[in-house]
């Protein structure tokens, strides 16, 4: 399912944004764009990733900032230094010093510190990044299961369309006892009448294959089956996509059968748009987790 989040935190050293969006995916691949020097953080992501989310494109953005503030002044003694003496023996010895603003003017004499940064900072730095990221990743499981409460609405509408035809091919005239029997009758007796005659064993077989070829009532319960089921997993909700998937593959099966069997114009027709409908849920179930 798609979904976008975004966290931020921030301590004495530096501010930090994450951002996580997810894209529609038949498995879980997640992608990672980190600071330089802040690797450490990869592995709280997958983990909080891995908990949360079971499948899509994810991506988990770090979006870091030194703080200027963190640096102090300091002065370049060495180059002070070497500026003094350098002033002397251009002025001579009774030349008075020179003006501390310009002294300091000086590029190179003055400048901003950095301050050193140990490992217990960057292993601080890394878990407060790494708390935020799973504030980010719980924003964006509730921006997901948002969509989810949608995209549950709309398959269960095309699960109630996917009923109605198949209670519309139920009650399709050719499908009746009386229209069965006399097709049956007419196509027995086709071969009973047959030149030369067809053996006893061998009419056996084509009157078995008849009978079963003409009874597609097995194939309609398997589908009304199916749809109990899928409701039952939307129902119960959690990672169903995978599941739904697979129920999707045993719909396209059903229906299929069903129009090979049919013999019937109309039964045909609801067949096509069975399949038809059948394709629009699985579209729709390739969309959730």
């Amino acid at each position: 399912m798609t979904g976008f989040a975004r966290a931020d935190g921030s301590n004495e050293r530096a501010q930090w944004v994450v951002e996580a969006r997810s894209v529609n995916g038949k498995g879980r691949d997640l992608r990672c764009r980190l600071p330089a020097g802040l690797d450490g953080v990869e592995p709280a992501i997958r983990t909080a990733v891995e908990a949360r989310l079971t499948r899509g494109n994810v991506n988990v953005a770090v979006n870091l900032t030194r703080l200027e503030n963190a640096g102090a002044l300091r002065i370049n003694r060495d180059l002070l230094a070497q500026v003094l003496e350098l002033a002397r023996e251009i002025g001579g010895p009774d030349a008075p010093p020179p003006a501390i603003d310009t002294l300091l003017s000086v590029r190179g004499v003055i400048d901003s510190a950095e301050p050193r940064e140990t490992e217990e900072d960057r292993q601080a730095l890394e878990q407060a990044i790494a708390a935020t990221v799973a504030t980010a990743i719980d924003r964006l499981v509730e921006a997901r299961t948002g969509e989810g409460a949608h995209l549950a609405a709309v398959l269960l509408d095309h699960l109630a369309e996917i009923e109605r035809l198949t209670d519309a091919a139920a009650a399709t005239s050719s499908l009746q006892p009386e229209s069965l029997r006399a097709k049956l009758r007419g196509q027995i007796q086709a071969l009973l009448d047959a030149v030369p005659p067809v053996a006893e064993d061998r009419l056996a077989q084509e009157a078995a294959l008849l009978i079963s070829k003409a009874d597609v009532r097995e194939e309609l319960d398997r589908l009304r089956a199916h749809i109990s089921q899928a409701r039952s997993m939307l129902r119960d909700g959690g990672a169903v996509g995978r599941r739904l998937d697979f129920l999707c593959q045993e719909f396209n099966r059903e229906a299929n059968t069903l129009c090979s069997k049919s013999a019937d114009v109309e039964l045909t027709r609801i067949g096509m748009e069975l399949k038809a409908v059948i394709e629009q849920f699985r579209e729709q179930v390739q969309n959730i987790e």
